[in-house]
């Protein structure tokens, strides 16, 4: 297993590295910088900011720099906010933007995994073709519609919950419905197709021929094999839940580094952008990696699979 993981990690070093340098010269190379505006600076002014943040330099000068940062940690400066470095804005908005993904990730697999299982179990019924039309449904509706949606029902018709802010415990609940419903509706697919796989194998058969409840059979002889696919689709939804929140902060006003994102990549600010998507990376890589160990403990043939 030590190996195993080893090896992820040994993959993964160049994805970030590729990461990181698609992310910085995308950037560096589209119009404008973090210094233009709709205020022109004075000449002298502008020079002495480049100056100051190593812009004046050949542009692989600059990518060798930051290139050195990465490796000790170091994001750099905002080029907005000023005084607050990269880390420090990370540091204090994404614990909320963490918070608001495991709460998605909550609704996510309460109501995926269920009404998944339910399908399968009631194959071609109308019990199964209603929550899969549902579950298509969800795929196909954006995070930008839903929200609003729920904003104009829950927030201004009914005013049952707040349409933002994040003071309160139901402040979380219309963000969280917004982002987990959608891979709800995944998961939801993802376990019908397993759970209708392993169904039909034969040690299911023998379960059943020995007098097994429904509930028993599935319980304990159905749901480790036919929940693989729903575990292998974790590692995307976890990295999915929290940069998925970029949109649903915006839409809610929740304080996450989602907005700070946004906002970084309409002002130009090289650092913070940058900064964020590395981050976002090494989380992305982080749960991959979690999910191939969770899988590797359940079917131990996935150790040895890429010797």
């Amino acid at each position: 297993m030590v190996f195993f993981i080893l090896r992820r990690l040994a993959q993964a070093v160049p994805v970030l590295w590729a990461i990181a340098t698609i992310t910085f010269f995308m950037i560096r190379l589209a119009p404008g910088d973090p210094f233009t505006n709709e205020k022109q600076l004075p000449p002298e002014v502008y020079a002495s900011l480049n100056a100051r943040y190593g812009f004046d330099k050949p542009l692989i000068v600059q990518y060798g720099r930051e290139l050195r940062n990465w490796v000790r940690g170091d994001l750099g400066p905002s080029h907005k906010l000023v005084g607050h470095s990269v880390n420090e804005i990370i540091a204090q908005a994404f614990p909320v933007s963490l918070e608001l993904g495991l709460y998605a990730l909550v609704v996510a697999v309460a109501i995926g995994i269920p009404v998944g299982v339910f399908a399968a179990m009631r194959r071609n019924s109308i019990w199964d073709h209603a929550p899969m039309a549902s579950a298509m449904v969800g795929v196909c509706l954006p995070s930008f519609v839903l929200g609003p949606v729920l904003v104009l029902v829950f927030g201004m018709w009914l005013h049952w919950l707040s349409p933002s802010g994040w003071d309160h415990w139901s402040d979380r609940i219309l963000p969280a419905i917004t982002l987990g419903l959608y891979y709800a509706a995944y998961i939801a697919r993802l376990t019908r197709t397993g759970m209708l796989d392993v169904l039909s194998q034969d040690f299911i058969r023998t379960a059943r021929a020995k007098g097994l409840s429904e509930f028993a059979v599935v319980a304990r002889h159905a749901l480790r094999g036919g929940l693989q696919p729903v575990v292998a689709y974790l590692g995307p939804v976890c990295a999915g839940v929290i940069t998925g929140s970029f949109v649903v902060e915006t839409i809610f006003s929740v304080p996450g580094l989602g907005r700070f994102f946004v906002n970084a990549a309409f002002n130009r600010d090289y650092n913070l952008v940058l900064g964020t998507v590395l981050f976002y990376g090494v989380l992305i890589v982080l749960f991959n990696l979690l999910v191939d160990i969770v899988q590797a403990l359940m079917d131990p043939r996935l150790r040895h699979a890429d010797t």
